[in-house]
C-alpha cells in the first residue's frame, strides 16, 4: 500500500537534531498561536465513527460522511494532495488530503502538522485507486500540537526499559501493546462474568490495614497522621473477606491491588492485581473444580479456544488438570519420600545431601518445600494442582484428618510457574491462634514475611464460619499467560521502576 508509506528516517537522530526539532515544533506552535489558531483552546471534537467501525461497515458508509480524530502517525505530500495516516483508539485510517477540497490556507497547514499531531477530519468514505479504504477530506483541524519527537519505528523502541518507564509511548507506537492491554481488560472482565454467574458477589475491602495479614510477605509501611498510628499496604485480601463469609455473604470476591515490599523479577512486581474469593460450604476441591473452568471459560471467550502457546511449550486448558501431591511429586523427581523421613534432623541431613541451602529455623515441612521449589517446579508444564502442603507453610489452611501433617491446600502450576493458590479454610479458631502464635514466633526469630496475630479475625472465627473454600489468581501472570508475555512488566501499564535520578 504505496498510499500508508511512512516518513522513516535511515536512522536515529542524534540529541542536536532532535534538539532542533523540538525547537520547530515549539515555534511552529507560538506562529499558530500568534495567528489565533492556538490549537489548545481547542475543547472538543465531534467523532462520529473509529477506523475500524469504517472498515466494518464499508459498503453502508461509502460516499457517505464522517469525522474521525487521532494520532498524526505518518504524511506524504504529493505536490497539491497529499496522503495521512490517522491512529485512533481502535486502529489505523488512511485519509485523503487535496488542495482543492480543503482551501489554500487550510492545506499550507496541513503541510506543517509535525507526526505525532492530534487532528480531526471531515470527510467521506471511498476506496483508492489501490483498494485502500480511506476517508477523502473536506475539514482538517489540528486538535493537539505534539512538541515532543516520536522515536523512530525501527531504532527508537529497543530501550525496553524506557518503554516501561514512558508506557504513553510505547502504546503510541507499538500496536501489540495495546493490543495486550485490551486483552487484559477483557480477561478481568470475563473473570467477573464468569464469578457474577456463579452467584457471587463483589466486594471491596481496605487498602490500609493495621494489621498486614493473609499471606507471607513483608508489607510496606506507612502512617496515619491524624489517628498517628503505622499502617501497612495490604498483602493479601483474605482475612477481611472471609470475615464477610462470618457475616452471612455466602460467596465474595475482590479483584484488587495488593502490596509487597520484596524483590522485582520477571515475575514480581512490588504492587500486582489479585483476585481473591471465598465460597461457603465447600472445601479445596470446589476450589479446583471452579479454578479449572474459570480458566477454561477465559481462554476459551478471550482467545476463542482452550489452546495456549507459551514458551515453546503448547498447552491446553481444555483437558482436565492434573492432581498431585506434593510429597508424591517430590518422590517422582528426587526418590526422595517425605513420608517416610522420621523428623526434622532427618529432612535437614537429606537437604545438605542435595545441597539445598535451608535456614536453622526451617523444619521437616519446610524442607519439603524446599525440595518441591528446587527440583519439582520447573517440569510442571501442563496445568497441574500441587495438593496437600505441610502445615508450617499453610497457616490459614484446615489440616487434613488423616494426616495433620499436612493441609488441604493447592497451588496450581503451569509452565513451571504459580497461578492460583487456595485452601480449605481454616476456621477453628484455638487452632488458627496456634498457628498465628507460631508465626509470630518466626516474626521474633527474624522471619519479616510471617503472619501477625490478627485479634479481631480471631474474634470473628469465634462467633463460627461455615466450612469454606478460598482461591487466590494472580491476574497479571493469567495475563501473561493469555497473551504470551515473557515479563510481568509487559503486562502492568505502569511498573514499579527504579527513578532515573538514582
Amino acid at each position: 500500500m504505496a498510499e500508508q508509506n511512512e516518513n522513516v528516517q535511515e536512522k536515529e537522530l542524534t540529541q542536536q537534531e532532535l534538539s532542533e526539532q523540538i525547537l520547530i515544533r515549539r515555534e511552529k506552535l507560538a506562529q499558530l498561536q500568534a495567528e489565533g489558531k492556538d490549537p489548545f483552546a481547542i475543547v472538543k471534537f465531534d467523532v462520529t465513527h473509529h477506523s475500524d467501525e469504517i472498515r466494518d461497515a464499508f459498503d453502508e458508509l461509502e460516499n457517505k460522511d464522517v469525522a474521525i480524530a487521532g494520532r498524526l502517525m505518518s504524511k506524504r505530500i504529493m505536490g497539491k494532495a497529499s496522503f495521512c495516516n490517522i491512529q485512533d483508539r481502535n486502529g489505523n485510517m488512511q485519509s485523503y488530503v487535496s488542495r482543492n477540497d480543503i482551501g489554500d490556507e487550510e492545506y499550507a497547514a496541513f503541510k506543517k502538522f509535525d507526526i505525532g499531531d492530534i487532528v480531526g477530519i471531515k470527510g467521506f468514505v471511498f476506496r483508492t485507486k489501490t483498494g485502500e479504504i480511506s476517508v477523502h477530506a473536506k475539514e482538517v483541524t489540528l486538535l493537539s500540537k505534539s512538541l515532543q519527537v516520536l522515536p523512530e519505528k525501527f531504532h527508537g523502541l529497543k530501550d525496553q526499559e524506557m518503554r516501561y518507564r514512558q508506557r504513553y509511548m510505547d502504546l503510541i507506537v507499538n500496536p501489540e501493546v495495546r493490543d495486550t492491554f485490551i486483552k487484559r481488560s477483557k480477561i478481568i472482565s470475563e473473570i467477573r462474568r464468569f464469578l457474577d454467574g456463579k452467584g457471587f458477589l463483589e466486594v471491596e475491602t481496605p487498602v490500609l490495614q493495621t494489621i498486614a495479614g493473609g499471606a507471607s510477605a513483608r508489607p510496606f509501611i506507612t502512617h496515619h497522621n491524624t489517628l498517628d498510628i503505622d499502617m501497612y499496604c495490604r498483602i493479601a485480601l483474605e482475612l477481611p473477606l472471609k470475615r464477610l463469609i462470618v457475616g452471612g455473604f455466602e460467596r465474595v470476591y475482590e479483584i484488587g491491588r495488593v502490596f509487597r515490599n520484596e524483590g522485582i523479577s520477571v515475575r514480581h512486581n512490588p504492587e500486582f492485581t489479585l483476585m481473591e474469593l471465598y465460597q461457603a460450604y465447600t472445601d479445596y476441591n470446589g476450589m479446583m473444580d471452579i479454578t479449572e473452568e474459570m480458566f477454561r471459560t477465559v481462554a476459551q471467550n478471550v482467545l476463542g479456544g482452550t489452546k495456549v502457546q507459551y514458551g515453546g511449550h503448547e498447552l491446553d486448558l481444555g483437558q482436565p488438570f492434573a492432581r498431585k501431591t506434593m510429597v508424591s511429586l517430590v518422590k517422582e523427581y528426587t526418590d526422595v519420600d517425605f513420608d517416610a523421613i522420621k523428623d526434622t534432623e532427618e529432612a535437614k541431613a537429606l537437604a545438605k545431601e542435595r545441597h539445598i541451602a535451608f535456614e536453622d529455623r526451617h523444619v521437616k515441612g519446610d524442607i519439603l518445600l524446599l525440595f518441591f521449589e528446587e527440583f519439582v517446579e520447573k517440569n510442571l508444564v501442563q496445568p497441574t494442582f500441587v495438593i496437600d502442603y505441610p502445615v508450617e507453610v499453610s497457616p490459614l489452611t484446615k489440616r487434613k484428618p488423616e494426616n495433620p501433617d499436612y493441609t488441604d491446600r493447592f497451588e496450581l502450576f503451569i509452565v513451571g510457574r504459580e497461578y492460583a493458590n487456595a485452601y480449605s479454610e481454616l476456621n477453628d479458631p484455638i487452632d488458627q491462634r496456634g498457628r498465628f502464635e507460631y508465626q509470630e514466633m518466626l516474626r521474633e526469630a527474624g522471619d519479616d514475611e510471617a503472619n501477625m496475630i490478627d485479634e479481631d479475625f480471631l474474634t470473628a472465627l469465634e462467633y463460627g464460619m461455615p466450612p469454606t473454600g478460598g482461591l487466590g489468581v494472580g491476574i497479571d501472570r493469567f495475563v501473561m499467560l493469555l497473551t504470551e508475555a515473557v515479563s510481568i512488566r509487559d503486562v502492568i501499564l505502569f511498573p514499579t521502576m527504579r527513578p532515573l535520578d538514582k
